[in-house]
């Protein structure tokens, strides 16, 4: 039980110490994308890779509505064979980068989403939004790591732990999800 008890305990002080300005930054982003008619990219490795896919399903399609436009989202996480593609005949680091330079222009959002902030695809692939562009969202913990030097905005979770830090990453994807179904409904 006690160890139960110290895991919610953390993520209660990591949620509380949570940047509420940085979340709401990072909304005000993805929001203008929409408007603008931009495409939203995400990405990310591992239970970040989940979380990227969870992110594009509730854009894509937890958000649609009758007679309103819809998020034009893609989570390059999602072709596998895509994905081992790039891995097996460039490199893994470019598995991103490369899936970007065929889809994203001037503008389109991307979001990259590491706990370490230090995923060197991930890196390679903002940089190179950043580069042309795009609007950059970084979600990450660890103290941000390089993604946090990358990213135009960044939503950095106070904690050292994986764990915590990705259940943070999934809860402001549902804060994100419910924030633009009351806006949408709303307008």
């Amino acid at each position: 039980m006690e160890r139960i008890q110290k895991y919610i305990s953390h993520l209660q002080e990591v949620l509380n110490h949570l940047n509420i300005e940085d979340v709401r930054k990072s909304i005000d982003v993805i929001m203008d994308g929409y408007y603008n008619d931009k495409q939203i990219f995400v990405i990310g490795n591992g239970g970040s890779a989940s979380t990227a896919s969870h992110i594009a399903c509730d854009l894509g399609k937890g958000t649609s509505m009758p007679s309103k436009p819809r998020f034009k989202v893609i989570s390059l996480t999602d072709n596998i064979a895509t994905m081992t593609a790039w891995s097996n005949d460039v490199s893994y680091e470019d598995v991103f980068i490369e899936q970007l330079k065929n889809l994203v222009n001037s503008g389109d959002v991307v979001i990259g989403i590491s706990a370490s902030g230090n995923s060197e695809n991930v890196l390679r692939a903002m940089q190179h939004a950043a580069d042309i562009g795009c609007k950059t969202i970084g979600w990450s913990g660890f103290g941000g790591g390089k993604l946090a030097t990358i990213c135009d905005v960044n939503v950095v979770v106070d904690s050292n732990q994986y764990g915590p830090v990705e259940d943070v990453h999934l809860i402001l994807n549902h804060i994100l999800h419910v924030w633009i179904t009351e806006e949408l409904q709303e307008n």
